[in-house]
């Protein structure tokens, strides 16, 4: 019998380290359950199913079929609530679910209690937003404007809903996305319910973890854990969405190998499920809400560290620890503690690539970091640069001193794909990957917000020798163009 993969105490031990020397900064954060006992973080998941695609794909192929099939609870979290196809596809879900359960005797039976939560829905919404972490409250009359079913409607299928939101003026959005099925099932988009159609991810996850998650979701937006029973199959295994084997953007391996039929393999619209990975060591890693740390309405200007939050502090370690090679995509780039582990890491003879956009949510970008992506970019290239003619002037009976290779590649649509509904015009998608052993996804970013104020909360996974990243990396080779490439130089 083999032993079970756990995380190797290379990497736990200095994360602990690093959360624990500023563990008195964490104990107002919300939530800071973790601040004393990090290992409360670490468990361990069974992914099921990688979907990439936009996000209106990813609701409508994954996420809102899960929930037809709930059977007692749902609690959904995004960050963005807009009027788009996908709300208008969630609003059907819910007339749908509602009218199966009065056809099937369900709501008779047991009530469906749905949660929503989300943090941002239009400029007057955050303005006048409370500033309690109770947050805000959306009565019945008010489901209509949100885009949902009535009440009358969601209870006459035994449908019980409750709609919050949570922000905190000026910028801290709860940046979180995440889906939860009956306490059993998990799916973690990378997308909001909005119109955008950018490149997303999402990992559905079983396990240990969702309990996890429960708990975390419990703390923040106030919704009790979940304790009720499951529906199970006849052979003991939590019944869900059906997925017809003859679905040619299907895969079912146990090696994880992609394999796409050649009508689909330009589509950025990909599912890849997942066999054989029962207990994959995981780590729930919360950044927590911080309302403007040592805030400047200059941010360039200010100096200040970031919160040592899991998820920051992880991050900081994978990068610190970094032998080989760190893989980043990510929607913007404009955390200098970010740019200054990597420069170390290049140091070290260790590969970076850097997948992000050129010109993504410019505005955002300026308000909140006071510079852009393209320019700390331009800036660390530089720095590279200057670094590799330092190494090469050195000692000229010394050995010449090697820095890992850099290269830097900007997202580009498909030009005779441009307009297409499935072709994604930015990329939104998050994933860090580290010697690949080390995945992380969920909702963080490497820009400014997501390290300093927003709440994040991401899925790091220990997964040595796998190769679920062909899934996306099959997808944005044929949608990236090469800023910068050291080998090229």
């Amino acid at each position: 019998m083999s032993t079970p993969l756990e995380f190797p105490p290379s990497f736990v031990r200095p994360w602990k380290e690093l959360l624990l020397s500023r563990q008195r900064e964490q104990l107002g954060d919300l939530p800071n359950h973790h601040a004393r006992d990090p290992e409360s973080l670490i468990t361990t998941s069974s992914p099921q199913t990688l979907y990439v695609g936009t996000g209106h794909s990813i609701f409508t192929r994954s996420i809102l079929p899960a929930i037809l099939s709930a059977r007692s609870s749902v609690h959904f979290v995004t960050c963005y609530w807009a009027a788009s196809p996908s709300l208008d596809a969630i609003r059907d879900t819910l007339l749908q679910l509602a009218a199966s359960r009065r056809a099937d005797g369900g709501a008779a039976r047991s009530t469906l209690q749905i949660t929503i939560g989300f943090s941002s829905w239009g400029l007057f919404q955050k303005l006048f937003h409370t500033s309690s972490r109770d947050g805000q409250l959306y009565p019945p009359s008010q489901w209509g404007k949100l885009g949902l079913a009535d009440q009358r409607t969601l209870a006459s299928g035994g449908i019980h809903l409750t709609v919050k939101s949570l922000f905190f003026t000026p910028f801290s959005v709860m940046h979180p996305k995440y889906v939860i099925i009956d306490g059993k099932r998990a799916f973690v988009p990378s997308c909001n319910v909005s119109w955008e159609r950018w490149f997303e991810g999402c990992v559905e996850l079983q396990g240990d973890l969702v309990q996890t998650l429960m708990a975390f979701h419990g703390r923040v937006w106030g919704t009790e854990v979940d304790r009720s029973s499951f529906i199970e199959t006849a052979d003991g295994r939590e019944s869900g969405p059906y997925i017809s084997e003859g679905d040619s953007r299907t895969v079912d391996t146990e090696n994880s190998e992609t394999m796409f039929s050649p009508e689909d393999d330009i589509s950025a619209i990909k599912l890849l499920r997942i066999t054989g990975n029962n207990n994959v060591p995981t780590i729930l890693l919360p950044s927590s809400h911080h309302r403007n740390p040592r805030f400047s309405f200059f941010p360039f200007l200010s100096h200040s560290n970031p919160p040592m939050t899991p998820l920051n502090a992880a991050l900081l370690t994978l990068f610190n620890n970094a032998r080989r090679q760190i893989i980043i995509l990510t929607p913007n780039v404009t955390s200098w503690p970010v740019l200054k582990a990597l420069m170390d890491a290049l140091s070290r003879r260790v590969d970076v690539q850097i997948r992000t956009n050129k010109g993504m949510m410019l505005l955002e970008q300026l308000v909140t970091a006071g510079t852009t992506t393209s320019w700390c970019l331009r800036k660390f290239v530089r720095q590279y640069q200057q670094l590799r003619v330092k190494s090469k002037s050195s000692d000229i009976e010394a050995p010449p001193v090697r820095l890992g290779q850099l290269e830097i590649l900007y997202y580009n649509a498909v030009p005779r794909r441009r307009g297409m509904e499935d072709e994604p015009v930015v990329s939104h998608f998050k994933m860090t990957m580290v010697d690949h052993e080390y995945l992380v996804l969920g909702s963080g970013n490497m820009d400014r917000a997501s390290w300093w104020t927003s709440q994040e909360l991401g899925f790091l996974f220990y997964v040595p020798g796998v190769d679920w990243h062909k899934l996306w990396d099959g997808v944005l080779e044929k949608r990236m163009e090469v800023y910068y490439r050291s080998r090229d130089d």
